[in-house]
């Protein structure tokens, strides 16, 4: 995108420098000879006037903005942004860009007064959503209007069609929509881009054929490109991007013999590349990123010889890499299904400086032939990305050649053996990514890269002490999911501008959290979860970085109280310290952590009541307390919106007693909706993302989840001393996928609202004293895999159909009034046994009186 912006600013200076002419603006202009008309300095300050000065200039995009000095009684011509003929003294040029206008420019404005007005620039104000008024069809002398980024709303008056010398139109970053007009014949620039736009391109745009420039880029543009649109000979940049076009490309797009620029990205295109653009030899930025293209790359694109950016990520390419792009710098092929090596010949596109080919089936070992076959003759890149592939084997020395190299990402492939010591050689290097691969033996205690911010070198094979760093550049150490062991070196608590430590699930990992780390002023994330540090947790954790986001603690040897001190304004979303050996209570200061979204204290030995201070916190998505020591009663909520946004809630195994908190259950709002949000749940907006994970009693077995979809919901008070009811309100829940209410002292019936969980996956109800009979709207659970209503009181006529019939007897074990199938226990006419119902009903109104005398 950068690259783009570029190369659209340099398009336009050249543009508007060949189209200038002589006039006096106030930058040029001194004379003692007023020149400017009476009734025009009067209409500039009528229309400046009319607008307010905003309460609140920070929303504007132009920061500072140009301050209008504009006095009354002096010549106009000498205005900030005001051009003017210099023999007439008509105000031909008016440039208001970024001059803080608020307000409703309306169709009466006296800016419409001024007849003679060539050049228009009123972008980057907010007029606010102001319908683009007709009289802008007045300006009959206009070659030139920008009304980008204002604010403007409704549909383009046709009346601009009718602007005879009109060659340059800017309407972009606005809410227009509706129909283009027919006109602007003269048009040589235009540009429609980041708007409203939708349906079909009005094929009358096939008329302006002496458009050079035309973005139509970030509408809702649909449909295929109409073949009049190919007659625009003269075009030298299109950009369609972000739009919903669908189809093949026409090969008469090869009529476009000019274009040097060509944009499709992020459409619905789909089949082959057209043979068409054979003919682009002018070409200079192909980008058709993001769409539905499939087949081989046509081998006629190698031979654009002036070919020097070229991305087609994001496709359905596969076959081989075309010879030739000789000048390439810029490939992009990832992201598609290109498999077998990588051609030696890539090994002559000598002037590359990004290559990205992640995410293809590559195999095999990198090429490693003499110059000018290999990889080591690519001595410009300074970006290579290779991740996501199947290459295997030792990483090729011939990498090592690539002085000029900042970036390098090798992540997600099957590379083996020793990280090799001529990484040192790159010294401009700044990224280092090895991660998910099977290096083995140990960190390589040479790296002294100067410029090195971040090496990621998780899930491998490494093992060994961590060596002390020679370089104090890095921001992000990740060495996770590997066989490390000893303790963290104090060299990398030199490293004064670390913004993440990951060191998670090395096993071996020793030694206590040394309180040095609290030196650390910039970090957002320590995770040393999985290791075997003892000891307590130094009290500045809790309060020594307002960065601090992310705390992973969890398995390990932990013990003492959890520190009770949070200040206020922390950041802190992400705290894990499950899985290990503390006491006494939860600090009632985690209050403070006002952005904090996933709690799990669980696996300890924490002797207190349910923290309910924690409804105060707004954005809590998980709450883990399960294993431990809780006792009494949940009281329900104190605030408004208590646990409005919590999708995951486990109070598992501990000595919590009463009934189930009904009250909480209403406020859980998340839970009520079904998201279809297929994404995970993490820390944004910090320097790097942090993925949240989790271990859950999930369907019976205890599972990790590395990733926590969004659409994850669970609820889980098993394993406690709850009575009374299951609530009618559960039945709300309607985005629960697990529902454990197991081994606790519940009387009265299953609820039939729960036939309204329809998401539900795993349903246990088990090691309760619930009676009655199992209600037929349970049928409904489609996506029910998991059921265990054992060792109840339940009785009457297992319902049959849909998921019921996956089933077996251990489901209904343990409730001797129950038959049908799968049991071998068959019903009576009456639908079960008479004098087991008689039994359990009188047992069920026995304990329903007992909890009533109780409460």
């Amino acid at each position: 995108m950068g690259s783009s912006l570029l190369l659209a600013q340099f398009l336009c200076l050249l543009f508007f420098h060949s189209h200038s002419q002589p006039a006096h603006s106030s930058s040029n202009f001194s004379s003692s000879v007023q020149l400017c008309p009476g009734d025009q300095s009067l209409a500039l300050l009528q229309f400046k006037n009319s607008f307010p000065m905003p309460s609140s200039p920070s929303t504007f995009p132009c920061y500072p903005p140009e301050k209008v000095l504009w006095k009354e009684g002096t010549d106009c011509c000498t205005w900030d942004g005001v051009t003017c003929n210099m023999k007439t003294g008509h105000v031909i040029g008016l440039d208001l860009g970024c001059s803080m206008l608020y307000g409703t420019l309306h169709s009466n404005s006296t800016l419409f007064a001024l007849h003679h007005l060539q050049k228009l620039d009123l972008f980057h104000n907010d007029y606010n959503r102001s319908v683009s008024s007709s009289s802008f069809g007045q300006f009959l002398h206009l070659t030139h209007l920008n009304l980008n980024s204002s604010n403007f709303a409704g549909q383009i008056p046709s009346s601009l069609g009718n602007l005879k010398k009109l060659y340059s139109l800017t309407l972009s970053f606005n809410n227009f929509s509706g129909k283009i007009p027919d006109g602007f014949f003269n048009l040589t620039w235009l540009d429609l881009s980041n708007n409203k736009f939708d349906g079909q391109i009005s094929s009358s745009l096939g008329n302006l054929k002496k458009l050079y420039s035309l973005t139509l880029s970030f509408n809702n543009f649909s449909g295929k490109i109409p073949d009049g649109f190919f007659n625009l000979t003269k075009l030298t940049w299109l950009d369609l991007s972000n739009n919903k076009f669908d189809g093949q490309i026409p090969s008469s797009l090869g009529n476009l013999k000019k274009l040097y620029s060509l944009t499709l990205s992020f459409n619905n295109f789909s089949s082959k590349i057209p043979d068409g653009f054979f003919n682009l030899t002018q070409l200079t930025w192909l980008d058709l990123l993001n769409n539905k293209f499939d087949g081989q790359i046509p081998s006629s694109l190698g031979n654009l010889k002036k070919l020097y950016f070229l991305t087609l990520s994001f496709n359905n390419f596969s076959g081989k890499i075309p010879d030739g792009f000789f000048n390439l710098t810029w490939l992009d092929l990832s992201n598609n299904k290109f498999d077998g090596q990588i051609p030696s010949s890539l090994g002559n596109f000598k002037k590359l400086y990004s290559l990205t080919l992640s995410f293809n089936n590559f195999s095999g070992k990198i090429p490693n032939g003499k110059i000018p076959d290999g990889f080591s003759n690519l001595t410009q890149l300074t970006w290579l990305d290779l991740s996501n592939n199947n290459f295997d084997g030792q990483i090729s020395s011939s990498l090592g050649n690539l002085m000029k190299l900042y970036s390098l990402t090798l992540s997600f492939n099957n590379f083996s053996g020793k990280i090799p010591d001529y990484f040192d050689n790159l010294t401009q290097l700044i990224w280092l990514y090895l991660s998910n691969n099977r290096f083995d033996g140990q960190i390589p205690s040479s790296f002294s890269m100067p410029s090195l911010q971040a090496l990621l070198l998780h899930n491998n094979l490494l093992y060994g002490q961590i060596s002390p760093f020679l370089c104090n550049s890095l921001q992000y150490i990740d060495f996770s999911h590997n066989r490390l062991y000893g303790q963290i070196p104090p060299s990398v608590f030199k490293n004064e501008n670390l913004k993440a430590l990951m060191l998670s699930s090395n096993d071996k990992l020793t030694g206590n959290i040394s309180s040095v780390i609290c030196e650390l002023k910039f970090l957002e994330i320590l995770d040393l979860s999985n290791n075997g540090f003892s000891g307590f947790i130094p009290q500045c954790l809790g309060n020594f970085s307002d960065g601090l986001s992310v705390l992973h603690l969890g398995g390990n040897n932990l013990r003492g109280n959890i520190p009770s001190i949070y200040s206020k304004g922390n950041n802190l979303r992400y705290l894990d310290l499950n899985g290990n050996k503390f006491k006494g209570v939860i600090p009632p200061s985690i209050i403070n952590c006002v952005n904090l979204e996933f709690l799990d204290l669980g696996n300890n030995m924490i002797d207190d009541t349910f923290p309910s201070f924690l409804e105060t916190l707004p954005k809590l998505k998980v709450v883990i307390l399960r294993s431990n020591k809780l006792h009494g009663s949940l009281k329900g909520p104190t605030v408004k919106e208590s646990f409005s946004k919590l999708q995951i809630f486990d109070l598992s195994n501990n000595n919590l007693s009463g009934p189930l908190p009904t009250e909480y259950f209403n406020n859980f709002k998340a839970m009520m909706s079904v998201d279809q949000d297929m994404d995970y749940m993490m820390a944004k907006n910090l320097s790097t993302s942090y993925i949240y994970s989790v271990t859950l009693a999930w369907k019976g077995s205890e599972i990790e989840f590395s990733k926590i979809q969004i659409a994850l919901a669970t609820l889980d008070l098993s394993c406690n001393k709850f009575t009374g009811k299951i609530p009618e309100s559960l039945g709300k829940l309607k985005s629960l996928i697990q529902l454990n209410l197991s081994h606790n002292s519940l009387i009265g019936y299953i609820q039939p609202s729960l036939g309204n969980l329809t998401n539900l996956e795993s349903l246990d109800l088990s090691s309760n004293l619930l009676a009655g009979r199992i209600p037929p709207q349970l049928v409904d659970l489609t996506f029910l895999e998991v059921l265990n209503l054992s060792y109840n009181q339940l009785e009457g006529p297992i319902p049959q159909g849909k998921q019921f019939h996956t089933f077996e007897n251990g489901s209904y074990e343990g409730n001797l009034g129950l038959c049908g199938l799968p049991l071998q226990v068959k019903c009576n006419k009456g639908g079960g046994n008479n004098r087991h119902h008689q039994t359990s009903r009188k047992k069920i109104q026995c304990l329903e009186r007992d909890l009533d005398g109780k409460l």
